[in-house]
């Protein structure tokens, strides 16, 4: 089963991500959504209980979870883009930055790219990621509320993965820190700005170099997104004796050679 067309692939390829509409079903989303409800301790019917701009909420194992993971189509999608044999199905969901309508700073809307490995001490920041995106595969984005521009749809940065791929190289198999990444990502911002909208049920599959941000929520219902990894059996090769590539490598290769 072929989940995404040659354009869709080539889409991923030269942007960044590719939006795989109906990846998991409304009914999924609506169970998961209750659990999540539930987990808020705010009440979906009393919008005074909505305090905070946004809600973060840990790993799910629940059925539903699993399931908007693990479905046919997602599965042949990761083959397509990463590889068969290359990555790790998911057991979980997580984690969620659940936004609520607000006036207030969430204090989390910088540009950045997700680290994949740790550093030398506990902390987020101090995780890293390098050239061949160590224990990374994809950055996804799993909508289960239906996302509007107003919903604080999760802002991406089209083919600012080459630009990352290109400042990643020098730093090696060491990489570079969450922290000292973000403050290069100037260097993306003539990139044209898209938003992940959709309906609940869409999954945009993206690059693992891929800039995005948050931002404020100005709609009317809370948001509920997942934004896990898929995690890879071993790191991407951008050279190999074989001269094949999975779109995940080939955009990393293009990226390098459109340098040279």
């Amino acid at each position: 089963m072929e989940a995404l067309s040659k354009d869709q692939v080539q889409q991923f390829i030269a942007e960044g991500f590719v939006k795989v509409e109906g990846a998991f079903s409304k009914d999924v989303a609506t169970r998961a959504r209750d659990i999540l409800w539930r987990d808020t301790r705010c009440d979906p019917k009393e919008r005074s209980t909505w305090k905070f701009p946004v809600v973060r909420l840990g790993e799910y194992t629940h059925a539903p979870f699993v399931e908007a993971a693990n479905t046919t189509r997602l599965h042949a999608a990761f083959d397509q883009l990463v590889g068969e044999g290359r990555w790790i199905p998911r057991g979980s969901l997580g984690t969620f930055p659940v936004r609520f309508p607000s006036d207030e700073d969430p204090g989390d809307a910088g540009w950045h790219v997700d680290a994949s490995f740790p550093g030398q001490d506990e902390s987020f920041f101090s995780w890293r990621i390098n050239i061949h995106s160590k224990g990374r595969a994809l950055l996804m984005l799993f909508l289960f509320s239906d996302v509007g521009e107003r919903d604080a749809p999760t802002r991406i940065r089209v083919g600012s993965h080459h630009i990352v791929a290109r400042m990643l190289e020098p730093a090696g198999e060491e990489g570079m820190s969450f922290m000292d990444l973000a403050s290069r990502l100037n260097a993306t911002e003539g990139c044209e700005q898209v938003l992940a909208t959709g309906d609940a049920g869409t999954v945009y599959l993206c690059h693992p170099f891929l800039a995005h941000a948050a931002q404020p929520h100005k709609g009317t219902e809370p948001r509920f997104m997942a934004q896990p990894p898929l995690v890879s059996k071993t790191p991407f090769s951008i050279h190999n004796p074989e001269g094949v590539y999975s779109p995940v490598e080939e955009a990393i290769r293009q990226a390098l050679h459109s340098q040279r």
